[in-house]
């Protein structure tokens, strides 16, 4: 078994502020995107470093609001719905991966439509520069001692405080592993080469839904939900699978309905000619 490391979720203070290490991962995943668009964008790119920089601002905003709102509407919508206003207590915990993606793909169409640029495109070029949030953000739960793993008796095993005497999988960390760096080095060697549009999109959303659902079997359920069917099936997983078909019609979009398309040309021409 391993200990646990005993961090304040503070970070620091400056004078009456408090920052939070889950805040600070916030930050350190924004940088990654920004320091990553920037290898890619430029002249001749698909973005601007101007419109790299708007694009993430605006993403900023869509995926604090939506991870937030997504968390109080799939996880615990009667607690919060009895109190509307612990939605702005975001420093007491509470957000949500798929409804963050909401958010920024909302914010992405509405920036697209201020630009005039094709939105997939737009989501396409964004994609890749996700996964790194999603790890500083799991590390972030891991540093606060949050969403801890299901009781186990593997040797890397942990006691979280909070969580009671027995270890448990640090799946944090899995899940860090799996839809931060694993997903990232999938999505950035896959869009080093220009693919069709929705190609990138749907990999990250297969991809993600994929490592998601595995890492779950591995996380204890939310209390206030528990397992939704079976006795494994929880509300991640739940959320992941409108995720997985559309990653699925992404692909297809990608490259399924040119073949088919090429194919009734093809038959077509080959009718005429007979």
């Amino acid at each position: 078994m391993l200990s646990y490391p005993q961090l304040s979720p503070e970070a620091f203070r400056l004078g009456p502020l408090v920052v939070r290490w889950y805040g600070l991962m916030y930050l350190f995943g924004f940088i990654a995107a920004w320091r990553l668009g920037r290898l890619r964008s430029g002249p001749g790119r698909f973005l601007s470093r101007r419109q790299l920089e708007e694009a993430i601002t605006w993403g900023m905003f869509g995926v604090v609001l939506g991870a937030r709102l997504g968390y109080a509407f799939f996880y615990d919508p009667a607690f919060y719905l009895a109190d509307p206003l612990r939605i702005l207590q975001i420093w007491k915990g509470g957000m949500s991966f798929h409804g963050g993606l909401l958010g920024v793909l909302c914010a992405l169409w509405m920036y697209a439509r201020r630009q005039g640029l094709p939105f997939f495109a737009l989501v396409d070029s964004a994609a890749p520069l996700v996964p790194p949030g999603l790890f500083f953000g799991r590390l972030g739960n891991f540093l606060n001692a949050e969403l801890w793993g299901r009781v186990t008796d593997v040797p890397w095993g942990m006691v979280f405080p909070g969580a009671g005497p027995l270890p448990r999988h640090p799946s944090q960390l899995y899940e860090a592993l799996l839809e931060g760096l694993v997903l990232f080095v999938l999505l950035w060697t896959f869009s080093a080469k220009k693919r069709p549009l929705y190609a990138v999109s749907g990999v990250f959303a297969l991809g993600y839904s994929l490592f998601r659902v595995f890492g779950e079997f591995f996380r204890q359920p939310d209390a206030q939900l528990n397992y939704l069917a079976f006795g494994w099936v929880t509300m991640g997983m739940a959320l992941c699978l409108p995720l997985l078909a559309a990653g699925l019609v992404l692909l297809w979009l990608a490259y399924g309905r040119p073949l088919k398309e090429e194919r009734q040309k093809r038959l077509a021409s080959e009718r005429r000619a007979g």
